[in-house]
């Protein structure tokens, strides 16, 4: 006969699986180290090919005024500016993945503790009813 609880039970733990429980066990395999180490960098090379395509996009929208004004001083300060935004930029990037990254292992790691916890709650159900 079949006990409420435990299907209640098997449901939750049947829904869990096929919803974040996919990316919760992939995520749980990794020491959160090597995870947000891993994401940061991705990340990184993510946000190095996007800033060199937005300076690319500029250098070529403002070409003519840039070959019009050009001089030793005016590379200079543009590849300063270049330079410093782009440490900034990283920086906080970081530092935003970084949190990111461990908050999101952190709480699928909580998640699959609660499935393991339930599975060990229905597999002493199903002892309990073969005594």
């Amino acid at each position: 006969m079949l006990d409420r609880s435990k299907v209640k039970l098997m449901t939750k733990l049947a829904l869990y699986e096929q919803t974040q429980g996919k990316e919760d066990f992939k995520v749980s395999e990794y020491y959160r180290k090597d995870y947000v180490g891993l994401h940061s960098i991705c990340s990184f090379l993510w946000v190095t090919l996007g800033y060199i395509c937005l300076w690319i996009l500029i250098l070529l929208a403002s070409f003519d005024a840039l070959v019009a004004h050009m001089s030793v001083v005016l590379m200079l300060v543009m590849a300063t500016v270049a330079v410093v935004s782009y440490v900034v930029i990283l920086i906080i990037y970081a530092g935003v993945t970084s949190h990111v990254y461990n908050q999101r292992h952190k709480d699928a790691r909580q998640r699959v503790k609660m499935y393991n916890h339930d599975l060990i709650k229905l597999l002493r159900m199903y002892e309990k009813e073969n005594k």
